[in-house]
C-alpha cells in the first residue's frame, strides 16, 4: 500500500509530465516561428542585394531574372527608379528605388527584433523544460529508492 508521500510524488510527476509536454510543444511552435522569420529575412536580404545591384545598373541594361528552379530569363531594365513593392494582403505599390530600399530595411529590422524576442522566449522555455526534467528525474529516483529499500 502506498503512503501519502508516494502518492504526492507520483501526482507531482504526473503534473510535471503534462507540463513538460506542453512546454515542448511551445518550444516547437516558437522554433517554427523563428524558422519562418529566418526564411523571410533571407528573402529580404536577396531583395535588398537585388536593389543594390539594380541601383548600379544603367538604363536598358540586360538582366537575368530568376524564375525558379535555377532558371532565368533575360530582361531589359527600362526604369531603375521605380520598383513595385508588395505591401501585404496581395497589394503592391510602385515606389522609388530609395523608398523600396527603406521599406525592405524597416521590414528586416522589425523581423530581426521579432526573431530576437522569440529566441529569448525559446531560451526561457528551454530553461523551464530543463528545470522540470531535473525535478521529474529527482522524484523518480526517490520513488525507486523507496521501492528498493522496501524490497530489501
Amino acid at each position: 500500500m502506498k503512503n501519502k508521500l508516494e502518492n504526492e510524488r507520483e501526482e507531482k510527476m504526473r503534473k510535471l509530465s503534462v507540463e513538460l509536454r506542453f512546454l515542448e510543444q511551445t518550444a516547437e511552435t516558437i522554433q517554427s516561428r523563428i524558422n519562418m522569420i529566418n526564411a523571410v529575412l533571407t528573402d529580404l536580404a536577396y531583395a535588398s542585394m537585388a536593389l543594390e545591384g539594380i541601383e548600379k545598373e544603367k538604363e536598358n541594361a540586360e538582366l537575368l531574372v530568376p524564375i525558379g528552379g535555377s532558371s532565368y530569363i533575360k530582361a531589359k531594365l527600362e526604369n531603375k527608379d521605380k520598383v513595385v513593392v508588395g505591401m501585404g494582403a496581395g497589394v503592391s505599390v510602385e515606389k522609388t528605388l530609395p523608398e523600396a530600399k527603406e521599406i525592405i530595411k524597416k521590414r528586416r529590422e522589425n523581423l530581426e527584433k521579432s526573431s530576437l524576442s522569440l529566441q529569448q522566449q525559446l531560451s526561457q522555455v528551454i530553461d523551464k523544460i530543463n528545470e522540470d526534467r531535473e525535478q521529474f528525474e529527482s522524484l523518480l529516483a526517490q520513488i525507486r529508492e523507496e521501492k528498493t529499500s522496501k524490497n530489501v
